[in-house]
């Protein structure tokens, strides 16, 4: 029996993935949006084990996001390879919940995909989701969709493609329209050559439960490009039932030994709906993979003999290549961060923490407050799972209700549950839980007094797919008792929320000092725990 390769391959918020194969490594790089260090890089070696092994937009010279919205900054990126460099280009969304979108797209370069990547090379401001061709023959091109604001919008969808000059790092020549239509919208677009044709592929309506993939093909480079019969190719849409969901939005990469694979978005849905009627993803949208066959006449299509995407799918002939698991606990005994973590649109210098102020705690120093766009000490990592646990241990002495640190849930600006301990005038220091629900504030178990002679304080949330319980302890890890009650998990979700709908939920340690004096909390340690879920479809 073959080896089978279970979806979603990246769990929790990786979507818009790319992918690449040099010699026998494969890479994805998936969109991080407002969250710091941009751009996530998993790598492989046998498209079913996964590695975090990089994020390449790590300086604020690269990449600089204070100010932007939620779900906004690093959108799709496009990773490729070419005589020894690997090339990444992305957008930075600057203003999108507005007529008039501000998408400026850049290009990054690395001889090593885990060393320093270059500053960024400004392209255009046409759309988002652009991607890099390179031609057989050496010339390079970028590929892009068009954004249009005007009332009245000439298309429904509209791609174009233009030339970048590596020598004089710029486009060059003019933009050509290769893809304009009132039928279809399209947007992350890849172009690949295969026996005489360019394949246009691109994904197709949104990003939501109607989402699907498309490809279109042409003899030459700037159309007319014909469209697969009967796009798209592969969908979920009409199809509740299977776990997949928003299946879309893919790239596609050959292996050593001649097979074809199709990495693409997708989203695993809890049964809760909004008021409107949508389902909700706490775990955002992830990636995940479809092995994918040509047909006698040069079209793709999936290996199943449906458009329906697989949550097992047959793995490549391939050497297994397991990676080692990594600890559940960060006891914050080194010099760095644990890749795991990232933080809000700017990189921590030493004036947010410190790992060595004292040994064996990660110290953060208040900053601001959680609606702020701009400098909050935060760090977190991605559910990555229906259910968990985290826990931490915590010493801090705030002196004012301004004060406070602790364990967030969250999914942005607007939406969280908190955890934390803070300062009352009349209790002293004391713990409580923030409740944000679209940006609607609420404090469900008041203030609880702790002991004056308690200096370690332990706190915990225990996540099980739409329910979340906080609990702490005075005592030790062995005493935690509930605090509150039980919240709604699936306000963290991309259709709950109202301002931002593209990224996923997040777990971590935060501090705010809304004085402005930069108290410090120190965390002992930091734990994620997976459970085993049983799954509803």
């Amino acid at each position: 029996m073959k080896n089978t390769i279970k979806n979603p391959i990246l769990r929790g918020f990786n979507p818009d993935p790319s992918i690449i194969r040099v010699n026998d490594d494969y890479y994805i790089a998936t969109s991080t949006f407002e969250w710091f260090p941009g751009v996530q890089i998993h790598h492989s070696r046998d498209l079913v084990h996964w590695e975090l092994i990089a994020r390449p937009l790590n300086r604020l010279s690269q990449l600089d996001l204070r100010g932007v919205g939620a779900s906004q900054g690093v959108w799709a990126p496009c990773l490729t390879y070419y005589n020894g460099i690997y090339y990444l280009v992305y957008t930075v969304v600057n203003s999108f919940y507005v007529k008039m979108y501000d998408t400026p797209n850049y290009l990054v370069t690395a001889t090593d995909i885990r060393g320093e990547w270059s500053e960024p090379i400004f392209l255009n401001s046409y759309g988002f989701d652009p991607s890099l061709f390179h031609d057989d023959d050496g010339r390079k091109y970028i590929v892009s969709m068009v954004t249009d604001h005007r009332v009245t919008k000439r298309y429904k969808g509209h791609l174009v493609l233009q030339e970048y000059s590596e020598q004089e790092r710029r486009m060059i020549g003019e933009p050509v329209t290769i893809y304009a239509s009132n039928d279809m919208f399209l947007e992350g677009p890849h172009i690949y050559k295969r026996n005489g044709y360019y394949y246009l592929f691109a994904a197709d309506t949104g990003t939501g439960e109607g989402h699907g993939q498309s490809m279109l093909r042409s003899k030459n480079l700037f159309g007319p490009y014909e469209a697969y019969p009967g796009n798209s190719l592969m969908t979920s849409r009409n199809h509740p039932d299977l776990l997949l969901q928003k299946a879309g939005h893919g790239d596609l990469v050959e292996t050593q030994n001649g097979e074809w694979y199709m990495v693409h978005l997708c989203g695993r849905a809890l049964e809760n709906r909004t008021e409107k009627g949508e389902r909700k993803y706490t775990l955002g949208r992830e990636t995940a993979i479809q092995k994918v066959v040509w047909t006698e006449d040069g079209w793709l299509r999936l290996a199943n003999g449906t458009v329906l995407p697989d949550a097992e799918v047959e793995a490549p002939d391939l050497p297994a290549y397991p990676f080692s698991s990594r600890p559940v606990r960060d006891d914050f005994d080194g010099d760095s961060l644990n890749i795991h973590f990232q933080s809000l649109r700017i990189p921590l210098d030493h004036t947010f923490y410190s790992l060595t102020e004292r040994k064996g705690y990660l110290r953060l120093y208040g900053r601001e407050g959680l609606g702020s766009k701009y400098r909050q000490s935060l760090v977190a990592r991605r559910w990555q799972a229906f259910k968990f646990t985290a826990s931490t241990c915590l010493e801090f002495e705030p002196t004012s209700f301004k004060q406070l640190a602790g364990l967030i849930c969250l999914y942005d600006t607007q939406n969280y549950y908190y955890l934390h301990v803070t300062h009352d005038e009349d209790l002293g220091r004391c713990i409580s839980v923030l409740s944000a629900i679209n940006n609607e504030y609420a404090a469900p178990v008041g203030y609880v007094p702790l002991p004056a002679n308690a200096e370690r304080i332990w706190l915990r949330v225990d996540v099980d797919r739409d329910k979340l319980q906080f609990s702490y302890s005075t005592e030790g890890e062995e005493a935690f008792e509930k605090l509150g009650p039980v919240l709604d998990a699936t306000t963290l979700s991309d259709e709950a929320c109202h301002e931002g709908w593209f990224t996923g939920a997040f777990v971590g340690l935060c501090c705010q000092d809304l004085t402005g004096f930069r108290k410090p909390a120190d965390f002992d340690y930091f734990e994620y725990i997976e459970h085993q879920d049983t799954p509803e479809h």
